[in-house]
């Protein structure tokens, strides 16, 4: 009988995991059920390893524990982030929305909770995959929205008063799918669909989070925003926007 070759193996076949445990088991484990799916995969069995591999090797995913000697997994991601954007998922047994938080906001592009299955795996690493390769849509080069905020949809870049924001590639996805629905009310669940994927629908601790990462970069005032406003118990809104010219915009006052 043949075996049945994974649908995605042609997609995957030059794509380069590296998994991270000091559990040789659950290493051999993520690498079984990822080499089904057509993707090469290296192992390190801590913090520092995993570091050294990075610098030989940049692979396209991360896959990390979070509890691991020496060098634990938030504090081998904290260094990371200093010299790389690669994406990354850590894998943990606490499933407290606390731990989620702090691995989110040290740069982790996911969070999964042991134990879990290989079809929860792939999911999630296909998705986190997808997110670092969608470009957002481009429909005009230059935004201006006011006197200091424009979005650069060629460049992918977002300019206040004319300086660079550093925005994450899922920031600048969110902000994007908010400005192309300005004035209009994007509900919790489709903006987690949007972004990161339809699996992650009820993961709305990652919506606000991001959202309190947006708002620091690009409001005057984060708690008073007037750019990403919240519908409360429904949604996100990006301020309703009119057209003033070719390539500007002005917004429109915030309902009372």
């Amino acid at each position: 009988m043949l075996e049945r070759i994974p649908e995605s193996l042609g997609n995957n076949a030059a794509r380069v995991v590296l998994v991270v445990d000091d559990e040789a088991r659950m290493v051999r484990f993520i690498r079984m059920n990822l080499e089904l799916e057509g993707f090469q995969v290296i192992g390190a069995s801590d913090g520092v390893e995993a570091l050294d591999q990075v610098r030989k090797r940049v692979p396209d995913l991360i896959v990390m524990d979070v509890m691991m000697p020496n060098l634990d997994g938030f504090e081998t991601l904290r260094l990371l982030r200093e010299f790389s954007t690669i994406p990354v998922i850590l894998l943990s047994v606490k499933s407290e929305e606390d731990d989620k938080i702090q691995g989110l906001e040290l740069g982790a592009d996911d969070y999964i909770t042991k134990p879990f299955s290989p079809r929860e795996l792939s999911s999630r690493v296909e998705a986190v995959l997808r997110r670092a390769d969608w470009p957002a849509p481009a429909p005009r080069t230059i935004l201006t929205i006011d006197e200091r905020l424009q979005i650069d949809f060629n460049r992918h870049q977002v300019l206040i008063n004319g300086e660079r924001v550093d925005l994450r590639p899922t920031e600048y996805r969110l902000l994007n799918h908010l400005i192309q629905n300005a004035g209009w009310v994007v509900p919790h669940d489709t903006l987690l669909a949007k972004v990161w994927g339809y699996e992650y629908r009820d993961e709305t601790h990652y919506l606000r989070l991001y959202i309190n990462y947006l708002r620091k970069k690009i409001e005057v005032e984060p708690s008073k925003p007037k750019y990403i406003l919240t519908e409360r118990g429904v949604g996100y809104r990006f301020a309703s926007i009119v057209k003033d010219s070719v390539n500007s915009r002005e917004l429109l006052p915030a309902p009372a």
